[in-house]
């Protein structure tokens, strides 16, 4: 895993990235999450890549929400397999 990708998800395991499923308009991707829990702008070409990425290697998943919301990438249990093993090294 090189250091974007891990910066990735790291951002998904504090909960501060969405994605929006390309309904009502807005094109399908990855947004910021603000403190209220609504997106707050795009996340940057990089890193939505990385986050593809992530979601190819099973690391980071997209829950299906209720309705439009945007719902939350979370982090699966092998992608948190991998952040111990960063904080332990």
């Amino acid at each position: 895993m090189n250091d974007m990708e891990l910066q990735a998800l790291r951002h998904c395991a504090e909960g501060s990235v969405l994605f929006h499923n390309g309904l009502w308009g807005a094109p399908m991707g990855y947004l910021w999450a603000g403190a209220d829990g609504f997106a707050a702008g795009h996340v940057p070409q990089w890193e939505s890549e990385a986050l593809a990425m992530l979601e190819r290697r099973g690391l980071v998943a997209v829950r299906p929400g209720p309705g439009t919301r945007d719902t939350p990438v979370v982090v699966t249990d092998s992608g948190i397999r991998w952040l111990d093993r960063t904080l332990a090294a």
